[in-house]
């Protein structure tokens, strides 16, 4: 797992992406959730189906699409990080239908023609050969096997994502500027690029649905602790701890303003993309 296009991200979520993520498990989950539910709906996951789970993660949307396809159907969630493969398989002690891979969905021998459907809840924006990746996706669905996965926007639409930057950006140094089309949260924000890259791979039927919700983690306490450990806040903190007290401070303040009685609550905007294995 430590060689290959993709040695990188493997690195990165093996280390402190993985740990980090596993440690916030629940209120990543809370906060993601709806997201990857409006997704599988779009799906529509059916019973007895088999349904490739793509960076599947700490499990929840593998469980979320186990309930959906019964106890005669099959989820194979696949993912490289294994601090949150270990989550996935305790969560899923007990379900039938589920299991789980340690593997990049870029390179992973999957079985020809052996899925009904592939997923992914912002699982899918991070490989180095993105139509080399979706052909191999493709590969492994039957024909006419359908294809839905959530991604973000760009940037500048996901207040959920610069509220707390843009709250203590001022104390911080500036970020250095992304390498556009680069693997990342936001490698696939141009719709037209997204196509591209599944037109390449051989897919067909190819649709980009914008769809917009506010989404939080909880509670204040936990709203700005997912703000300190997650994304590239999170490095920049580290790396300036003399500032942590006021960066604490100006999150905390700007994050009040959209608590509400379900918790801290920021708007997001993804895309919904479908297509169609010829």
């Amino acid at each position: 797992m430590s060689e290959g296009p993709n040695a990188g991200q493997i690195a990165y979520w093996n280390d402190t992406a993985g740990r980090t993520w596993a440690d916030m498990q629940a209120p990543l989950d809370r906060q993601l959730s709806p997201l990857g539910l409006h997704a599988i709906s779009v799906l529509a996951p059916r019973p007895g189906e088999r349904i490739l789970d793509i960076g599947c993660g700490a499990g929840d949307t593998s469980l979320q699409l186990a309930r959906s396809v019964g106890e005669s159907g099959q989820v194979t969630g696949v993912d490289i990080s294994r601090p949150l493969l270990d989550i996935a398989r305790g969560r899923s002690t007990g379900q039938p239908g589920v299991g789980f891979v340690e593997g990049d969905a870029q390179t992973y021998p999957f079985e020809a023609a052996s899925f009904d459907a592939a997923f992914s809840r912002f699982g899918v924006m991070f490989f180095a050969d993105p139509p080399a990746a979706f052909a191999n996706i493709r590969r492994a669905l039957k024909p006419g096997g359908r294809l839905a996965f959530l991604c973000w926007r760009s940037m500048a639409e996901n207040p959920i994502l610069t509220t707390p930057m843009a709250a203590a950006g001022h104390l911080l140094p500036p970020l250095p500027p992304a390498e556009p089309g680069a693997p990342g949260p936001f490698a696939f924000a141009d719709p037209e690029r997204v196509r591209g890259i599944l037109q390449a791979a051989g897919f067909e039927n190819i649709a980009l649905t914008p769809h917009d919700e506010k989404i939080g983690g909880g509670d204040l306490d936990t709203s700005v602790g997912l703000a300190l450990r997650i994304g590239p806040l999170g490095a920049l903190v580290r790396e300036n701890m003399d500032k942590r007290d006021a960066v604490v401070a100006a999150i905390r303040e700007e994050m009040a303003k959209h608590l509400g009685p379900d918790g801290v609550k920021l708007a997001s905007a993804t895309w919904v993309v479908t297509a169609r294995a010829p």
